[in-house]
């Protein structure tokens, strides 16, 4: 299909779009079941007072929960996979904002369970388990609920609260709206006269071109644009920073980390040790920093060329047959049982697989795997699109095992460990791609594709997760978030995770005002930990074959059936020490050498 000419969505042939007809046979069937559903918020209130009387009842309950929570799964699965086609398609637009007022209604019928459920005395509940043993499907659910206990208010606080939480998202609204409509940057010409739009967007790839004064052009008019911005930034994170402070405090937290952590059963060792762990191996990124600087021919190099390739002429053209086929290859390692889920989801029509007017950018996986999963491509015929497609078949099968093997109750995974499947198929791909791949330029292109994972995904999201530490400590000592306090932070961190071969440009100290995801509380840590966790398993099972491999299943089954550390030691790896980190990085340090080697 080619690239330049982008088809309209009745213009793709049935093959490379999913089909949502395993979802719902047809979009009437989908209206019945939105009217069957707009009547259940009744019957959910129904229940309201009775869930400590008896085990009978509460055991009613948590299977209603289940029987609904997967009618709307279903709901909103169809509608919004429907818009994603074509994001201006208000017909299914209309859909989802249906789906989502019924997801509402619900909710809020059912707002009154987890308070009846943490009433309920111990010895109570003790009793239930063995008056009706269903339950037992429940403990963890139970668990989790009544776990924060302490951590919960009267209700009285709690509808407080709860009645606040729409200001608590102002900051970061507020934030994205300036990014994302507000915020405009000049177009920059190239060396030929041509002017190319800079936007938040396209700031990257731009940063990519070969031609090193364009790419100074770029960064200087992007920073020099963001800061006339930089207060008004500082002040939103000033205040995300203290409504973060305001519920840790209202809920009787030690700290914002904590709070943060908390619902996902994360202990704050585990960010701390990290930060340490990539402390310790920042040499092995000063060595690919200089490497980086000896490859590009450059007699300093800035932060404006940390993104152009290394090795930019060995592409080579990928087409999606032959990136299929060279994904099951790669993941044949995992099992016939595995290569066979992944040739269904390739000949049953779960992907949606080429870009067409309107249609949403990127890619996912849905997560929801009733039926099966569903998975957005935009496909390009390059080496990044077959990664992209090793890596969200990943998270399907993922979802897949996990709804196969688990009670609905615990058939979802927490985010720490999402990650995980998805790198790890990655990691396979990369290492058959680099094991039938002698030529030294074809070979020193695939490393360095390897090499700026680790980097974007360790280094660099271990920088943003000390930034947001930092950030954390000032608010809670009481510290103001201003532009200039920030800048200096960061300016400092980004000499510490380069090293002494980079020039750390002085528009680089505003970068954390582009970075939204310094609204997402404490999150990008799990972008390391997920990378590093995955590095491990794959390389364990390469290394010790079918044991690693059987347990490898065994955790992409648990769905959230205990605690994530738990899960991930199912795998063989564990997180609660930064030994999965050093493996890592040290994988990083040999991979430089090779490069290094390869003399280019």
């Amino acid at each position: 299909m080619s690239t330049k000419a982008i088809p309209k969505r009745s213009e793709v042939p049935a093959e490379d779009t999913w089909d949502l007809s395993h979802i719902f046979p047809t979009e009437e069937a989908w209206q019945a079941e939105y009217e069957a559903l707009k009547a259940v918020p009744a019957a959910v209130a129904a229940f309201q007072g009775t869930l400590g009387q008896d085990a009978e009842t509460l055991l009613r309950w948590f299977r209603e929960e289940d029987d609904l929570s997967l009618r709307l799964t279903k709901l909103h699965g169809y509608a919004n996979c429907h818009s994603d086609e074509d994001t201006a398609d208000s017909h299914y637009v209309d859909m989802k904002s249906k789906a989502m007022s019924v997801i509402v209604a619900i909710s809020s019928a059912a707002a009154f369970a987890t308070p009846e459920i943490m009433a309920i005395p111990e010895e109570t509940l003790d009793r239930f388990y063995a008056e009706a043993p269903g339950l037992e499907t429940y403990r963890r659910s139970l668990y989790l609920i009544r776990r924060s206990r302490e951590h919960i208010l009267s209700p009285e606080c709690e509808a407080l609260l709860a009645a606040a939480g729409e200001m608590s998202d102002a900051p970061d609204n507020i934030g994205s709206t300036l990014r994302n409509a507000d915020m405009r940057f000049p177009s920059v010409k190239d060396a030929k006269g041509e002017e190319h739009v800079l936007t938040n967007g396209t700031l990257t790839t731009l940063l990519e071109d070969p031609d090193v004064s364009f790419r100074k052009r770029v960064f200087e008019t992007y920073y020099t644009r963001l800061g006339e911005y930089r207060n008004t930034i500082a002040a939103t994170l000033d205040g995300q920073f203290k409504q973060l402070r305001f519920y840790a405090q209202a809920r009787h937290y030690e700290s914002t980390l904590e709070a943060s952590l908390f619902g996902n059963e994360i202990p704050t060792e585990v960010y701390h040790n990290l930060i340490e762990a990539v402390h310790q191996n920042l040499p092995a990124m000063y060595r690919y920093v200089a490497l980086r600087k000896k490859l590009l021919g450059l007699p300093e190099l800035h932060m404006y060329d940390v993104y152009t390739p290394i090795v930019a002429d060995a592409a080579s053209e990928i087409s999606f047959a032959e990136a299929k086929e060279t994904v099951l290859k790669a993941l044949a390692v995992l099992g016939e049982d595995y290569t066979a889920m992944l040739k269904e989801g390739f000949e049953g029509r779960w992907i949606d697989v080429y870009e067409n007017v309107g249609k949403r950018s990127g890619a996912y996986s849905s997560g929801s795997a009733w039926p099966h999963p569903y998975v957005l491509l935009n496909h390009k015929d390059n080496l990044d699109s077959m990664f992209t497609l090793a890596h969200e078949m990943g998270h399907a099968l993922h979802s897949y095992l996990s709804c196969k093997n688990q009670p609905f109750s615990t058939s979802d995974y927490v985010i720490f460990v999402a990650e995980v499947a998805s790198t790890v198929n990655e990691v396979l791909l990369m290492r058959h791609l680099l094991g039938k791949t002698g030529e030294k330029k074809a070979r020193a292109y695939l490393i360095n594709h390897f090499l700026d994972q680790f980097k974007g995904t360790i280094y660099r999201q271990t920088m943003f997760a000390e930034f947001e530490l930092m950030m954390g400590k000032m608010s809670e000592e009481g510290e103001a978030l201003t532009a200039d306090a920030l800048s200096e932070k960061y300016l400092e961190l980004n000499k510490l995770y380069f090293g002494p071969d980079m020039v750390s440009d002085e528009g680089i100290a505003l970068e954390w005002a582009r970075i939204p995801h310094f609204f997402y509380d404490y999150y990008v840590f799990q972008y390391a930990t997920g990378f590093s966790a995955a590095v491990a398993i794959a390389e364990r099972i390469l290394s010790e074959g079918a044991p690693a491999v059987a347990d490898y299943k065994r955790f992409l089954s648990g769905g959230s059936s205990t605690d994530p550390i738990s899960l991930l030691k199912i795998a063989g790896v564990d997180m609660s020490d930064p030994a999965p980190v050093n493996s890592a990085l040290k994988l990083f340090d040999e991979l430089v050498s090779e490069l290094e080697a390869l003399d280019l």
